[in-house]
């Protein structure tokens, strides 16, 4: 959609520490040949914490740093990709309950990974849809524990970190504004991370672990790869162009990037060589540090980008994410002015060092 009046007030991210892929490999948690091909240096790995607490956590900040307050916040949207400690439960609830104890509509999203900006898209729209309203409150939050979640395999070529975020959009203003916003959805796409496995009764009937790669390998032999590759490029493609031209930009006036936190591999096969996107000015740097993070990649980027001084005022940074489903969705977010908030540095540069 081509947004109106529509500001991010805050933002707020909440990662346990970061456990280095080579001691997992040491351990024997990663299989050597796909840390080199993915090139991270570490993943947030929560011992105690779970998404739903983790997402809280990011929320209190980022409306600390908005200066929003549970009575103006009018729309709570949590999203996650995997279990989120309880069962027939509703974690944004309890988001809402901690955070900000108000009395607006909270509700779960689950697009995978694409739910942080399926999110913000609906809140936008919600916020848009009756001038009465005032702010909403996305966050995202999981964590990817075993025994039935192998972070470095269930997925491979993609290392799955822990941690919650959280954004708080305004029709009052805040230090950026969001300029457009398109979601693309491709559903012939759905089977992917299905496979051939039949419909279970319950969880884990047919695997004990998550396996995409085997759902994605049944996938390609029955519909071929070339169809795979020319479906999922088609909807990048049109998300990312559709994104900017309603924010009236191209890509090369695109200062900065959040792109998916995949492997170095996937990256450069699906953004950097074939968008012509240059790796600096994006978050790679750091999102190696930090490994996936389900619906919450293009929320923590942005909120990297901003703590740590690499959006000034004036400069644009498109978020891209994709989910299964597929969905993609794209945000040509401008930069207003610098958040009092904003340190100016970064603590994982050490890491990445």
């Amino acid at each position: 959609m081509t947004v109106g009046d529509i500001f991010l007030a805050g933002t707020g991210t909440r990662l346990p520490p970061a456990v280095p892929v080579a001691d997992a490999v040491a351990a024997g948690r990663c299989d050597p040949a796909l840390a080199r091909a993915a090139e991270l240096r570490s993943v947030v790995v929560s011992n105690d914490e779970s998404g739903p607490e983790m997402a809280a956590a990011a929320a209190i900040s980022a409306l600390e740093r908005a200066g929003v307050a549970g009575p103006d916040v009018d729309l709570v949207l949590h999203a996650h990709v995997y279990h989120q400690g309880h069962e027939i439960w509703a974690p944004a609830s309890y988001v809402q309950r901690v955070a900000l104890g108000n009395h607006c509509p909270s509700l779960q999203v689950k697009q995978a990974s694409n739910g942080g900006l399926g999110a913000l898209e609906l809140a936008s729209a919600y916020l848009l849809a009756d001038p009465r309203r005032s702010a909403a409150l996305v966050t995202t939050g999981d964590r990817f524990a075993p025994p039935r979640f192998d972070r470095y395999g269930s997925d491979p070529g993609t290392f799955y970190g822990d941690g919650g975020t959280a954004l708080v959009l305004s029709r009052r203003g805040g230090f950026a504004r969001l300029r457009s916003l398109v979601t693309v959805a491709e559903p012939e796409l759905e089977g992917m991370h299905r496979g051939d496995d039949p419909f279970g009764l319950a969880p884990f009937d047919h695997r004990p672990v998550v396996d995409l790669g085997a759902h994605k390998r049944d996938f390609v032999e029955r519909h071929s790869m070339s169809f795979s590759i020319a479906r999922v490029g088609l909807g990048q493609r049109t998300a990312i162009k559709e994104a900017l031209s309603r924010a009236g930009v191209d890509l090369a006036d695109i200062d900065r990037f959040t792109l998916p936190h995949l492997g170095r591999r996937r990256l450069r096969s699906g953004y950097f060589g074939k968008l012509g996107i240059d790796q600096d000015r994006t978050t790679w740097h750091w999102s190696r540090t930090v490994g996936h993070l389900g619906a919450g990649d293009p929320i923590a980027g942005l909120d990297h980008l901003v703590t740590c001084g690499e959006l000034r005022p004036g400069d644009l940074a498109l978020l891209v994410s994709v989910g299964a489903g597929f969905n993609w969705s794209c945000a040509v977010v401008e930069m207003l002015d610098e958040p009092t908030w904003a340190t100016g540095r970064c603590a994982v540069e050490a890491a990445d060092g």
